[in-house]
């Protein structure tokens, strides 16, 4: 039953294309263009800037796209994805309020069946955005080495390699905690404009708060900060697993901290979803 609401919620997702161009795609394409803009811009102005001693990547070693693809993997929970990938979120969670389809749904299959397709269907739409992401980032360091007449190499070890799964992982992590403040907006307010603005509104609350709170006396490592502020838990954890470089003692001690703090930050609002879909009326949906 549960693979055939995540069937069902994939087919609906493929067939509405402008959703998945805005969610999935226009990042991904957006970075890539102004990438090659940028690159164009800048060697017609090769002269100007050796002039003034600036060293912007015009001459050197061949560019590594394998060490490239790491980098850029460990920019895969951006914001600019984050924003836009509320949008496929905000349509998957509350579609079916805002058309008034739930009560055709329900009778096929169990609550919790159909709240956790949509989650399943929303991690396969981040997971190819994110794939999108790194192609496009590919292509933009090829591009720079056309333009700039570098040459090309390619050298990645066992090491990036896990580096490079584990940056992944977190960063796929840290966009479905994030959404999933969407989905607890959707079934609290059945609007699909609160549950795009809702996660939205909290993440830049947030962002905001988290320089304001060490002037309270929060430093960045300490319970507080990582318990209430997820996205300083994701920025404690990326580093150890994405820069390969030794982590520093006060690091280490703040890591199972940033874990339980990106681990709660997850699962209340899923859990608090899934107690409140299951007690709700939804004969007019």
């Amino acid at each position: 039953m549960f693979a055939d609401a995540v069937r069902a919620e994939a087919y609906r997702l493929i067939r509405n294309r402008s959703t998945l161009f805005w969610s999935a795609a226009f990042v991904p394409v957006g970075a890539l263009i102004v990438s090659i803009v940028v690159n164009l811009v800048t060697q017609a102005n090769t002269t100007k800037l050796d002039a003034l001693k600036l060293d912007v990547g015009v001459t050197g070693a061949p560019v590594d796209l394998g060490q490239a693809l790491v980098a850029t993997a460990g920019q895969l929970a951006n914001p600019g994805l984050l924003l836009f990938l509320t949008i496929g979120a905000a349509t998957l969670f509350a579609g079916d309020y805002r058309w008034e389809t739930w009560r055709l749904v329900i009778a096929r299959n169990r609550r919790p069946n159909l709240i956790l397709a949509k989650l399943a269907v929303m991690a396969g739409l981040a997971v190819g955005a994110m794939l999108l992401f790194l192609l496009c980032g590919l292509l933009a360091e090829i591009s720079k080495a056309a333009i700039f007449e570098r040459g090309i190499s390619f050298s990645i070890d066992g090491g990036d390699l896990g580096r490079l799964a584990t940056v992944s992982a977190l960063c796929l992590w840290r966009i479905l905690q994030f959404v999933m403040l969407g989905l607890l907006a959707a079934v609290v307010s059945r609007s699909l404009l609160a549950a795009l603005f809702v996660p939205l509104a909290i993440g830049a609350a947030q962002a905001i708060a988290a320089p304001m709170l060490m002037g309270l006396g929060w430093m960045p490592d300490g319970w507080p900060t990582l318990l209430s502020l997820p996205g300083s838990a994701f920025d404690m954890i990326r580093p150890v697993v994405w820069l390969d470089q030794p982590v520093p003692a006060e690091v280490t001690a703040a890591l199972p901290r940033a874990v339980i703090g990106l681990t709660l930050w997850t699962l209340a609002p899923l859990a608090a979803a899934l107690v409140l879909f299951s007690r709700q009326d939804l004969s007019k949906e």
